[in-house]
């Protein structure tokens, strides 16, 4: 085995060592657990694939102990939101409301139902009490440190100190989407038409998301952009939320420009769009779709149906984003990539153009007009629900040379080279194992290029993939992202 392979084992076990300190647990034996070759299973079971010769990337072994056990017998539900903060901490923002009856059994009755029942908060039955000995659903938002220690955990809909409607915050209906900039606030974003709450105590009666919530880390409520209730898609919006900011429509991602100090929004799962704000203010800057075009024609849009049939009828570049619009992240040399989930590619724009996000048309897609810089399809024949292209993040050596987009249909995390968009590589499967994806939804990476996820559906899970070896990518690899490897 390589000798830096070996030390990442070594770090790995040794965190797994204190931890089972605290825990009151067996102390693990190095060598016995050595013996058994278990280090090697776990590096061939989670490590990048299908590297071709001429390609170089960071190798990974996925840390089964991540995170450190969870207080309070809490659990988490579908993580709507992953970020790893500039100081290392990785926050989540998670779906207590998505829990099954048996994951909250501790819950005890709270109220009746229509018929006169007892039900717990959630809306489950509760005619005897507690159902069994574990478990309660956790506050959605919530820190972690790199070894995987719970630092902080506040907000939900259990935990109305944190929103308050007569502090002008309204808590979403579905977490989606977290971002924690350069000054340490915290941004939230939720992606839920809300159109049949389930009876739940914690149900949302607002009607859709249509916010951007910001706090600071210990909870503390700053402000709000746009507004909740929106009546449907409106991608032209400049004005109709709270204090004159956009009124948004089931946003999914948040990112903030530490030079420019500009809020970008992926906006989202109704809109089709990303938005520009100043992210001190929430106040409107611009707004583009595909290719950087603004306006953008919602109705032709949703005529156009599902990105198969432009497929079909070798339409490859849709004159707008299809929905879900689903991350936006920018690199430090001011390059923004978005998420066109729906289209199953991932499109590149320039962020500091003064032109991106002013009115401009740029229906045939060139290259250098309206701010829009390049374009990538990823497994471009995925026909499904889900889409491809889901979540992406950066190596963080010093070019960025990696681009790491997961995707949520083929359950797998595509290792590209930045500057080329090629593919050098695969992390993970469709499985429910470690190192495994069941709707990956999140990455994320550290300082160190440790990946984080998340996964949503019946996942409901976080994983932690330690790097060792390169810290970036290069070479050259496949001009086609995706497809069967043979």
């Amino acid at each position: 085995m390589r000798p830096k392979l070996l030390a990442v084992f070594g770090a790995v076990i040794g965190a797994c060592v204190a931890a089972a300190g605290q825990a009151q647990t067996p102390k693990p034996d190095r060598a016995a657990l050595a013996a058994t070759g278990i280090l090697e299973r776990l590096a061939e079971r989670t490590g990048v694939y299908g590297v071709p010769p001429t390609a170089k990337t960071p190798g990974f072994i996925a840390d089964a102990g991540w995170p450190q056990k969870l207080p309070n017998n809490w659990i988490i539900g579908q993580v709507g939101g992953l970020y790893v903060a500039p100081d290392d901490h990785i926050w989540i923002y998670q779906r207590p409301r998505t829990l099954t009856n048996d994951e909250a059994a501790l819950t005890d009755a709270t109220h009746k139902d229509k018929d006169g029942k007892p039900v717990d908060v959630m809306g489950f039955p509760r005619p005897y009490g507690i159902l069994g000995d574990c478990c309660v659903p956790a506050p959605s938002v919530m820190e972690f440190d790199a070894a995987g220690k719970l630092l902080r955990a506040w907000g939900g809909p259990a935990d109305s100190g944190k929103c308050r409607m007569e502090d002008g915050c309204v808590w979403p209906a579905s977490e989606h989407g977290i971002f924690v900039d350069h000054n340490g606030f915290v941004y939230l974003g939720g992606s839920s038409r809300n159109a049949d709450p389930n009876g739940s105590a914690w149900a949302s009666t607002n009607g859709a998301d249509g916010m951007i919530l910001k706090f600071t880390k210990d909870g503390k409520f700053v402000m709000m952009v746009g507004g909740h209730g929106a009546k449907g898609p409106d991608s032209n919006n400049k004005n109709g939320g709270k204090n004159g900011t956009p009124l948004f429509y089931l946003p999914a991602d948040i990112t903030v420009d530490p030079v420019t100090n500009r809020m970008y929004v992926s906006d989202g799962y109704g809109n089709r769009r990303v938005v520009i704000v100043d992210a001190a203010t929430g106040k409107y800057i611009g707004h583009f779709g595909a290719y950087g075009s603004n306006p953008i024609d919602d109705k032709a849009a949703a005529a156009a149906g599902i990105w198969m049939n432009d497929l079909t009828k070798g339409i490859m570049k849709p004159a707008f984003f299809r929905t879900p619009v689903h991350c936006v992240k920018i690199a430090k040399d001011g390059l923004l990539y978005v998420c066109d989930r729906g289209n199953n590619r991932v499109q590149v724009f320039n962020g500091r153009d003064p032109h991106l996000g002013q009115e401009c048309r740029n229906t045939d897609g060139e290259a250098g007009k309206c701010g829009f810089v390049k374009e990538q399809f990823v497994s471009v024949h995925t026909n499904g629900l889900p889409g491809s292209a889901v979540s992406m993040n950066f190596s963080t050596d010093a070019k960025q040379s990696c681009l790491y987009v997961g995707d949520n249909s083929n359950m797998t995390i595509y290792v590209l080279k930045r500057d080329t968009l090629e593919e050098l590589g695969r992390l993970g499967r469709s499985g429910r194992e470690a190192g495994e994806f069941h709707w990956l939804h999140q990455v994320s990476l550290d300082s160190r290029g440790n990946i984080y996820t998340a996964e949503v559906d019946t996942g409901k899970r976080l994983q932690k993939f330690v790097r060792y070896g390169d810290d970036g990518c290069s070479g050259t690899g496949r001009t086609t992202v995706g497809g069967v490897l043979r």
